[in-house]
């Protein structure tokens, strides 16, 4: 029995190891720019609430800073389709990486509300070109063969690194407050913290700088595509994004507000908090690396679908649990379980249509994920200024049961499996 599953394993991790060395040149310059970016990011998302926060700013604004972001990604995601296309894929995420390294610069050297909300709106300019030209990228450096362990692994990867960033930034603060004579829950740490990560989220374009590109066919770029596109596939496009758009809303209740969750409800530290992220976002990351060989086994629908509907569970639990270490530990197994599914999705979405439309389908698909991270915040926060989290940790459960039967209704396992791929 052993040396059957033992065998079993090594066959696994031999497949396993194949796919992974069929990645191109352009796709692993693509991951080692995720090995930096996504250990900068993991600090910033960890210490940004808290640096306004330290300022004397409250919740309320931090649901604001994140509906700032998410509404310009969501009324950008149109025209950054067309924009990808137009730049190139390479150029496209030059510009969105660095975008996003400007704004987090910028809003450490003149903290205000005003410049908050700025640099909010133009760090969503930097996520809408980033999401709408990611999945595209990864298509057309991919084979069928491999592609959905590239999805999955760079998703894996990402969130392994920001494991280090959350680990990172709970002690980047006390580290510099110690240089900077300060407190460690002090404006100026935070701030020289944030000034640190800006400045390696510059660096994590070095790899990109390395890509060759490829540039789009001239009749790929159509200012017009996506109504086009929508008019001619109507059922397919709703489909395909009302789940997401249902997520969505309900992860812009909590999800950006997890770090204050924890600051307050079961009152931990930065270090606690860092390293709680830092581990989530490890878990998160080795349930992304497990989901290429499920979904090769059980079929990429059946895995979202069941891995979805498991981790709820979980949130029950991660929101109401009597004691910080239980919910912990529903933090954790949740996060694997909710987020193993995205890349295989992502996969799913863009084998289902042909490959001129796919910038188009992907900025539809960012304009559905960013609808709810738009409004959501805003009120979730000024949920959580009068009421506490009791009612947006409802809103999120009830939203996501609800979006687990859209993709059960929509892509049942006989669909999913004898659907044509249009690639």
């Amino acid at each position: 029995m052993r040396a059957s599953f033992a065998l079993t394993m090594q066959r696994a991790v031999i497949e396993y190891r194949g796919k992974v060395s069929a990645f191109q040149p352009n796709a692993r310059y693509f991951l080692l720019h995720i090995v930096i970016s996504g250990a900068a990011m993991g600090v910033f998302r960890l210490l940004f609430n808290f640096f306004v926060l330290s300022l004397g700013y409250d919740e309320a604004l931090l649901g604001n800073l994140v509906t700032a972001s998410s509404l310009v990604a969501l009324l950008a995601a149109l025209p950054m389709g067309y924009t990808a296309d137009w730049l190139g894929r390479k150029r496209a995420l030059l510009v969105a990486i660095f975008l996003e390294a400007l704004a987090i610069l910028l809003m450490v050297a003149f903290p205000s509300a005003g410049v908050f909300l700025a640099m909010s709106a133009l760090s969503g300019l930097g996520q809408s070109l980033a999401a709408v030209t990611v999945s595209p990228f990864l298509m057309e450096n991919s084979s069928a063969e491999e592609r959905t362990y590239l999805f999955s692994i760079s998703s894996g990867l990402q969130m392994t690194m920001a494991s280090v960033g959350n680990w990172i930034g709970g002690y980047l603060p006390g580290w510099l407050a110690i240089a900077l004579h300060s407190q460690a829950t002090s404006p100026r740490a935070y701030g020289a913290a944030l000034l640190i990560i800006g400045t390696v989220l510059l660096l994590s374009l070095l790899p990109l700088a390395a890509i060759r590109s490829y540039k789009a066919a001239r009749s790929e770029r159509t200012f017009f595509a996506p109504f086009a596109y929508f008019r001619q596939q109507p059922a397919l496009l709703a489909r395909l994004i009302a789940p997401m758009f249902v997520t969505s809303i309900g992860a812009g209740l909590i999800m950006p507000f997890m770090n204050v969750f924890y600051r307050q409800v079961y009152h931990q530290s930065d270090p606690v908090i860092g390293a709680l992220f830092a581990w989530g976002s490890l878990w998160m990351g080795v349930g992304l690396l497990l989901a290429p060989p499920l979904a090769d086994r059980w079929g990429k629908m059946n895995l979202v679908i069941g891995s979805q509907a498991l981790s709820i569970p979980f949130l029950i639990l991660m929101g109401f649990a009597p004691q910080f270490w239980l919910s912990a530990f529903a933090y954790y197994i949740r996060l694997a379980l909710m987020n193993m599914s995205s890349p295989v999705y992502q996969a799913f979405v863009m084998e289902r249509v042909e490959p001129s439309a796919r910038a188009t389908v992907s900025s539809l698909v960012s304009m559905s994920w960013n609808f709810g991270w738009a409004f959501s915040p805003t009120l979730s926060g000024w949920l959580q200024v009068r009421y506490g989290f009791t009612p947006p940790f409802i809103g999120t459960i009830l939203l996501y049961c609800l979006s687990i039967y859209l993709y059960w209704a929509f892509f049942g396992r006989a669909e999913a499996d004898s659907a044509p791929s249009a690639s």
